[in-house]
């Protein structure tokens, strides 16, 4: 049971998947009868890339993730953000292997899987896991803890939403409820399918695609989680932020970044963990994971770029500040895309993704007068929309693009720009809507149990010594 980027009938084609499955090895490719059994193979280079894919991800989480973003906190804030990432990062691995990668990846309905391997029941050192060829396949505990680093970043993302006056056990409390009922689901939704060897006829594609999650039957395509992860965590952050109110002093008291060159070493790990991240996605080590590392190099090169040339003109100054959060833009961007489209596709997106989330950070922030304390849906929102409906038109093999692959003919399927954008347009909607509403009962829960908040005190004293007894700095 794994993660699977296909596109579906509306394509045209029975069911279909990125190209990138065609190419992996030749026993893959000797499977061209659609009716001959395939053998499993285990490739010991791809089994070595997901270990190092894994632990760049984990790079991402511990500790780039909580230098970035407890740089551009307030001093006296700064363990307290570290200090609610790391445990987040930690408390939901956990659950992941209790539930999480049961209800996310086995068979159950379009929305949530089942229990049949809760407490990592069946899986042992013999299972596999399928990859995008038929035939490929990589041990399952390699999947259930590659799986595992996005299921405990993604909610991660949602403190800088929330930062400097959330209550540490109100957020723990919403972070279990809304990796339930948010995280797991959408990850079922959208990644959850039978595998490529299933798909031998029309009749057994039919078959296979009934047992699918719903937006990967309504032929959503997420190389990497723009929906999954940043769409669905930008939208938890909008909405706790909206919740939370404002920070005392918002937009009356100056809150600068504390520590530019801390974020600045955190946006260089994401950078370099994003390559776990994306890479790591195609699950194989061939061409396609090859263009998703360019992409993902290029797209991020672009986004830096582009941000700092529109901040350079709108403020005057280029700023340090604006070229991390580039970066990041460009590599959220990109990730829904980055093994369907070509490079210049994903030069596009990149440099789209700076000009878009500077406006999302700048503009639609003012707009909304919401408190998103380090920009979250910004960037992660923003872009992450952005870069789940240009993946629909950059795709196509006439842009540049892999266009998608249909197992049941082997080959690569007619590609319909209008219907796969449609597919899009479910994956994005969905993914807004769950999140939010989700999110929406999570946090009520949360407040109405532990109430939110700290108070005004606590807040102006600091969560570091507040929530925690320590401080960053002694001075």
């Amino acid at each position: 049971m794994l993660k699977a980027l296909l596109a579906a009938a509306a394509l045209g084609a029975a069911w279909a998947v990125p190209a990138h499955a065609q190419e992996a090895t030749a026993a893959a490719t000797a499977a061209a009868s659609a009716a001959e059994a395939v053998a499993p193979v285990v490739q010991k280079g791809d089994a070595a890339w997901i270990i190092v894919a894994t632990v760049l991800v984990i790079l991402m989480a511990v500790p780039g993730l909580p230098l970035f973003y407890g740089g551009m906190v307030r001093a006296k804030n700064m363990l307290s953000v570290m200090m609610q990432v790391m445990i987040t990062f930690s408390l939901l691995g956990v659950l992941w292997c209790l539930y999480g990668y049961s209800l996310a990846f086995t068979e159950g309905n379009a929305f949530f899987g089942g229990f049949d391997k809760a407490f990592l029941k069946g899986v042992t050192v013999d299972t596999l896991a399928g990859t995008f060829s038929k035939g490929v396949y990589i041990p399952e505990y390699l999947y259930v803890a590659f799986q595992m680093t996005f299921a405990a970043i993604t909610p991660a993302l949602i403190i800088g939403s929330l930062a400097e006056r959330v209550k540490f056990s109100a957020l723990l409390l919403f972070m279990v409820l809304w990796f339930t009922f948010s995280y797991l689901p959408l990850a079922h939704m959208v990644w959850f399918w039978a595998g490529p060897d299933a798909y031998t006829s029309a009749q057994a594609a039919d078959a296979a695609g009934a047992t699918a999650g719903f937006l990967f039957q309504k032929g959503a395509i997420d190389f990497a989680g723009g929906t999954v992860v940043h769409i669905n965590a930008a939208m938890a952050g909008l909405v706790g932020a909206f919740m939370i109110g404002r920070r005392v002093g918002f937009g009356k008291e100056p809150m600068p970044p504390h520590s530019l060159t801390m974020t600045m070493i955190g946006a260089s790990l994401l950078w370099v963990g994003w390559f776990g991240f994306n890479v790591g996605s195609n699950l194989e080590v061939s061409g396609t994971a090859g263009l998703a590392f360019l992409n993902t190099f290029l797209a991020t090169c672009a986004a830096t770029v582009s941000w700092t040339l529109v901040e350079w003109f709108a403020k005057g100054k280029p700023s340090m500040l604006g070229a991390a959060s580039g970066a990041i833009a460009g590599l959220v961007a990109i990730t829904p895309a980055c093994g369907f489209v070509g490079p210049m596709g994903g030069m596009v997106i990149g440099l789209l993704g700076g000009v878009v989330c500077y406006w999302g950070v700048n503009g639609l922030k003012r707009m909304l007068g919401v408190d998103d304390s380090l920009d979250v849906f910004g960037v992660h929102g923003v872009g992450g929309i952005l870069g789940a409906l240009l993946t629909g038109v950059f795709a196509s093999p006439a842009l540049g693009g892999t266009g998608v692959y249909d197992y049941v003919t082997n080959s690569v399927a007619d590609y319909d720009m209008a219907a796969q954008m449609l597919s899009q347009l479910w994956g994005v909607g969905v993914a807004v809507v769950w999140s939010g509403v989700v999110s929406y009962v999570a946090f009520k829960v949360a407040d109405l149990t532990l109430g939110l908040r700290v108070s005004e005190d606590e807040e102006r004293e600091g969560l570091d010594l507040s929530a925690h007894g320590e401080r960053a700095y002694h001075l």
